[in-house]
């Protein structure tokens, strides 16, 4: 993956470098033509002579340096900037007449390559800053500004900063392809595995579920873990979440593309900033008994809202296989909102009684109040649980999207 996207990157970006070298070697032999052609009227020759063979040699040494994003470094483009702005101020000095008459400058049009190379290599903003350190260095070279020096001077502004922004939206775009041949390379590898998987897994959790069915006794408790197993299983495989090949960031190449990690271990080592998918934590609730509804797109949250969330649901669905029968059915539903995510884990069991929950919690049994209300109230969020006797039980767990931490805990 990462040496497609170098095609790519290739494709948009390094032409423009390789003009922009070969730019800068046909303006050094323009601004020596005109040096030789004029070299009569300079009343201080050896300095025209003595910039000319520095900016000639100047070029040539650091032709290396214009190859690329990677080569052309901050450092270089300050001093090839001081070159161009060097000679222009060196003009007067070479020429006398020069501030009364609107001739070239020492190092002419090569002045706007060193411009070039700043908006290539930083976009806009950076040929912006550069254009105008030139504007300023033109203008106290003629003393006062002039139509002809206006004229320059904005066509190199407005260039510079054209190309820049091309360059900017080119980069852009990379990083939108990048992401599309990753979703498609992904595609690709789930196919492959679920396919995989189908033959070979499934079909044996499928076997065993029916011969422990038929067999009964405690081959029949097996047949029904299995079954659990091969429900879980292709619930991850239709919703895209088993493990895939990874793509590195190339910082070399500039090009970023940022997956989210659905190993729930990552949750433990991964940085608490980073972001995980939801979707990956609670998928392997889903079995015979409960049904997992999710969105399409990933619901990415922070690792430890993510962490937190998935312990509350599963705390939630610990008393429905505690409290609601063996028979009951439980459904989870995940919603991702503009602003929150919403998880509601609701069963089919008898319901809790009036006053039931105030009476655990004065027993010490603070499952709901802790491993619920507590973990939502730390994360910002709401738990609210709504249950009618005889028609099951519903908990609605609403996180933000920006954790507000226990600053959050008033709601």
């Amino acid at each position: 993956m990462a040496g497609r996207e170098r095609v790519v990157r290739m494709s948009v970006e390094q032409p423009l470098w390789r003009a922009l070298t070969a730019y800068r070697v046909l303006t050094l032999v323009y601004a020596a033509l005109l040096t030789g052609f004029g070299l009569e009227k300079y009343e201080r020759t050896w300095v025209a002579l003595a910039f000319l063979a520095f900016l000639a040699l100047w070029t040539l040494a650091t032709l290396p340096r214009v190859a690329n994003a990677a080569s052309c470094t901050k450092r270089f483009l300050g001093l090839d900037l001081v070159v161009a702005m060097t000679g222009i101020l060196l003009t007067p000095l070479a020429d006398a007449d020069a501030q009364h008459m609107d001739g070239p400058t020492l190092p002419s049009i090569w002045t706007a390559g060193s411009v070039l190379a700043f908006a290539l290599k930083g976009g806009w903003r950076w040929a912006a800053f550069a254009s105008t350190l030139v504007a300023a260095a033109n203008i106290v070279e003629r003393g006062e500004p002039s139509e002809d020096t206006f004229h320059n001077v904005l066509l190199v502004w407005v260039a510079s900063i054209a190309i820049g922004y091309v360059v900017e939206v080119a980069r852009a775009s990379e990083r939108t392809l990048a992401r599309a041949l990753e979703i498609e390379a992904a595609t690709r590898e789930r196919e492959r595995l679920a396919r995989d998987i189908h033959d070979s897994v499934l079909q044996v959790l499928s076997m065993v579920q029916r011969r422990g069915t038929a067999l009964g006794g405690e081959a029949a408790e097996l047949g029904r873990m299995a079954g659990d197993q091969e429900v879980a299983l292709r619930t991850l495989v239709s919703s895209g979440l088993v493990p895939t090949t990874r793509v590195s960031e190339d910082s070399a190449e500039g090009a970023v593309v940022r997956r989210v990690d659905p190993d729930p271990g990552a949750l433990e080592a991964g940085s608490e900033a980073s972001e995980h998918d939801l979707r990956a934590l609670l998928a392997p609730h889903a079995g015979s008994r409960v049904t997992f509804a999710e969105p399409g797109a990933p619901v990415p949250l922070s690792a430890r809202a993510a962490r937190e969330l998935a312990a509350a649901v599963r705390a939630a669905l610990d008393n429905v296989r505690a409290h609601a029968g063996p028979d009951a059915q439980a459904w989870i539903l995940v919603e991702d909102e503009p602003d929150e995510v919403i998880v509601t884990v609701r069963d089919d069991g008898p319901g809790i009684p009036e006053g039931r929950l105030d009476q655990a919690e004065g027993e010490g049994r603070l499952g709901v109040a802790l491993s619920i209300r507590g973990r939502l109230r730390d994360l910002g969020g709401t738990a609210e649980l709504i249950s009618v006797p005889g028609q099951g039980t519903e908990v609605e767990l609403k996180v933000p999207k920006i954790s507000r931490g226990k600053a959050g805990s008033a709601r």
